[in-house]
């Protein structure tokens, strides 16, 4: 039987979705459990999936292709006991020769600092994202010559938990595209990229260099296939909820370290004065 499995797991504990020799990846970490499980060929260099991430992005739901004599639900039970930071939560039968690539759509969110920026200039730059766009500007690795067209369904941005939280929605991305865009909305708030020239660049009448963002704050939110997901999950297991709780812990006394050295700042300055 040949799956779609769909998985997330958080970036920054990773140097990337794609296998390196001396680093831990995603894939590399799948590879190294499926090769042991029997479920991939030993020989095996590479995993089918829907979308590889960059170093320190994360991902809510990507996909996977997987074939196997097991059914959905142990499926998701051997995957789930590779890595505890690797959560495998949906599964649905893949029909013969269809391609995890081939995707209606994907759904990325970027968890943005305000920093102070005016929302409605941000607001305003996103606004002109939507629609076929030349998407030079906004991608790495581009032929410069012609325009690169590709299409952007949607985007919105909106206050959340205090802070921004950015959506971009579109059929297929170029390589660091969402990065681009939010770095090009923040030049348009600062005041250091005109709007009507980040409009050109759309149009494809002006080439910008727009500074990416920085991948921390992205997460592959959605893969989106014309079939649903099947078998869903049973659930975090133990090892997954003792990891989940080591890391809220980690990540309460490192919030509680950096506000005790922000408040050391001042009295540091005034005893150096």
């Amino acid at each position: 039987m040949r799956w779609r499995v769909r998985f997330g797991y958080d970036g920054p504990a990773f140097y990337g979705w794609a296998r390196q020799p001396g680093h831990r990846t995603v894939e590399g970490e799948l590879l190294r459990a499926l090769r042991g499980a029997g479920i991939v060929a030993r020989g095996a260099r590479h995993l089918e999936v829907a979308s590889r991430t960059d170093r320190g992005v994360g991902a809510r739901a990507n996909a996977l292709a997987i074939s196997t004599r097991l059914e959905a639900r142990p499926l998701l039970r051997v995957l789930n006991g590779i890595a505890p930071d690797i959560y495998f939560t949906a599964a649905a039968p893949m029909a013969e020769g269809a391609r995890i690539r081939a995707a209606l759509g994907r759904t990325y969110r970027y968890f943005e600092d305000p920093a102070g920026r005016d929302l409605r200039s941000y607001q305003e730059a996103l606004a002109a994202f939507p629609g076929r766009v030349d998407v030079r500007s906004f991608g790495r690795g581009l032929p410069r010559a012609a325009p690169v067209w590709r299409t952007i369904d949607h985007t919105s941005v909106r206050a959340n938990a205090g802070g921004w939280e950015v959506e971009v929605v579109a059929p297929s991305f170029v390589w660091g595209m969402v990065r681009k865009v939010v770095g090009a909305c923040r030049a348009v708030a600062d005041g250091h990229l005109p709007l009507p020239r980040l409009r050109r660049a759309l149009e494809g009448t002006e080439r910008l260099t727009p500074p990416m963002a920085e991948p921390e704050g992205l997460v592959l939110w959605e893969v989106r296939y014309p079939d649903p997901w099947t078998e869903g999950w049973a659930g975090p297991n133990r090892h997954q909820l003792l990891a989940l709780a080591a890391e809220r812990s980690s990540a309460r006394a490192r919030a509680a370290v950096r506000a005790a050295l922000a408040d050391e700042v001042p009295l540091a300055g005034r005893a150096a004065g």
